[in-house]
């Protein structure tokens, strides 16, 4: 069974972040410079949250707030749900599903190891089928 640690291998640890202490408008320039829609938040070195798009949406444009003044600890999602790299794929996916989660850094203690968002798993599902049809076809075209 696949785990997360897995996936991390294949997508990479690199993980976006800013501080706690950050305007929402450098947030939200960030986000759209690495084409992402999740950041992972600091303070000092404890992971204090994650600041997403949807976060931008209902937190900060649909309650009238100035993006420029607006710290991102201020509309955070806060606490952070955070999973093991041991976990498996089937076991995030529920997990997010459940949860209402795009994404989930992935780590042990103060020790971040990558980010997931539920693109990277729906990924990771479309190869592994792709990869069981493929092996479908193969043995369906040998037994003739």
């Amino acid at each position: 069974m696949a785990t997360l640690h897995d996936l991390l291998v294949v997508k990479g640890s690199e993980v976006v972040s800013v501080r706690s202490t950050d305007m929402v408008s450098s947030a939200a320039r960030l986000m759209h410079e690495k084409n992402i829609g999740g950041l992972v938040v600091y303070e000092g070195t404890r992971v204090a949250g994650i600041f997403t798009e949807r976060d931008v949406v209902r937190r900060v444009v649909a309650k009238g707030l100035d993006p420029e003044r607006t710290p991102v600890a201020d509309v955070m999602t806060s606490p952070v749900v955070m999973v093991t790299p041991d976990l498996s794929i089937e076991e995030c996916a529920a997990l997010m599903t459940i949860r209402r989660l795009r994404h989930l850094p992935v780590g042990e203690g103060d020790r971040l190891e990558g980010m997931l968002s539920i693109g990277d798993l729906l990924a990771h599902q479309v190869r592994e089928a792709e990869t069981t049809i493929d092996h479908m076809n193969k043995y369906i075209h040998d037994l003739r």
